[in-house]
């Protein structure tokens, strides 16, 4: 049986602030829901992902800025910081471990530059939301080019090809909150 991950809770105390971020950031805007006594879910997609991200308001107990350890799988870790810098965010440079595996928690064993070999999963480049939710760009390109859906890399701010957009006309299929409206 095929499990795929669907959604990530991101804990957000302003939820039209973290809506701006993610949406300047180039992430297609699923699902803006508001019920009756305050309850209410936006839901992002990063371009060519096929997972998307809640927020929202009444949604986790989780606090605010409590989410770390996000990875989004990049093919290009340099232009993915730059589309980060032009949507508004304030990502590190890009950085490998010491220990040439996988990232420390923190910035400890923190190397600046890409992987010395250049090889997929070693370079990362690390961000925050509004709230300080902890995101990390993380660089794969391996032989098999299976880095993202149909195998394309996730890019931020552009659709991946073969992806209809998003809203009127598109064909994406509705998941979570966009079941219940709006797009």
């Amino acid at each position: 049986m095929d499990m795929k991950f669907e959604v990530a809770v991101v804990p957000v105390s302003d939820v039209d602030r973290a809506k701006a971020f993610y949406t300047a950031l180039g992430w297609r805007l699923d699902a803006d829901v508001a019920t009756d006594g305050g309850f209410r879910v936006v839901q992002v997609t990063p371009p060519g992902s096929p997972a998307s991200v809640i927020f929202g308001s009444s949604l986790t107990e989780q606090s605010p800025g409590s989410a770390r350890g996000l990875h989004l799988a990049v093919d290009d870790i340099e232009a993915a910081r730059e589309e980060l810098v032009r949507g508004g965010a304030d990502p590190s440079e890009v950085f490998h471990d010491a220990g040439g595996v996988f990232h420390h928690a923190g910035t400890d064993a923190r190397v600046p530059g890409p992987a010395p070999d250049n090889g997929s999963y070693g370079s990362f480049v690390s961000f925050s939301d509004p709230d300080g939710n902890g995101w990390f760009l993380q660089e794969i390109h391996t032989a098999s080019g299976t880095t993202g859906p149909r195998g394309h890399g996730v890019r931020l701010g552009r659709r991946s090809p073969g992806r209809a957009p998003a809203g009127r006309g598109g064909a994406r299929r509705a998941r979570g909150p966009c079941r219940h409206g709006g797009r």
